[in-house]
């Protein structure tokens, strides 16, 4: 089983780096064009089914890299954004010490706005890999996960079996991002991590 895990294309909301969470954001025009390149660089990669996150950024990302084949994608919960709480639609950028420690000390996170902890991303993350590597029809399968910037990084954390306090190593993936994972029975391994398939210097 090879498992391409991706990230959403762009939105508004990411280029104003504001926290976006559950918030139902679609993709922009750069977000279209960046999946519409990374369609093209997977057009040699043959996907038997594929998985995303219900929020339409992610669904309309992997509906773009799905373009003309003939694919089941199955929207999945478990893959839906981290929660941000109080904290979504303000920015990223302007942050207080609570988030610092946040990004920087997860471990340590107290929450006091509503964010979903650590551990809920971390458990969604390994109950949708664990089901995907023990279902015999996937066993041979290339399967396409669309889902979100942080929930990305629960996913890989979980395959790679972090604890929360290395949740955000590697940082977050760029738009259209990706990380390709194999799982052999057992056996599990990095393919590439955080790779993309367009040059920035082509956008807008």
């Amino acid at each position: 089983m090879i498992i391409y895990m991706m990230r959403h294309g762009e939105t508004d909301w990411n280029v104003q780096h504001l926290f976006q969470g559950r918030t139902d954001i679609p993709l922009n025009e750069n977000g279209r064009i960046v999946a519409e390149w990374t369609r093209d660089g997977l057009s040699d990669v043959h996907f038997d089914v594929a998985f995303c996150s219900p929020l339409c950024r992610a669904k309309e990302t992997a509906q773009i890299i799905l373009e003309g084949r003939d694919v089941t994608l199955i929207e999945d919960e478990r893959i839906i954004e981290m929660g941000f709480g109080e904290y979504e639609a303000t920015s990223m950028t302007d942050i207080d010490e609570d988030i610092e420690i946040f990004f920087k000390h997860p471990e340590a996170y107290v929450d006091k706005k509503g964010i979903e902890s650590f551990d809920a991303v971390l458990a969604r993350a390994n109950s949708f890999l664990t089901e995907l590597a023990e279902n015999a029809e996937y066993k041979n399968s290339t399967i396409l996960v669309a889902t979100h910037g942080a929930m990305l990084r629960g996913l890989i954390a979980a395959f790679k079996g972090y604890e929360v306090k290395d949740f955000w190593q590697g940082g977050i993936h760029k738009n259209c991002g990706m990380t390709i994972v194999e799982v052999q029975g057992d056996k599990k391994k990095i393919l590439q991590e955080a790779i993309v398939l367009y040059e920035e210097k082509d956008l807008k």
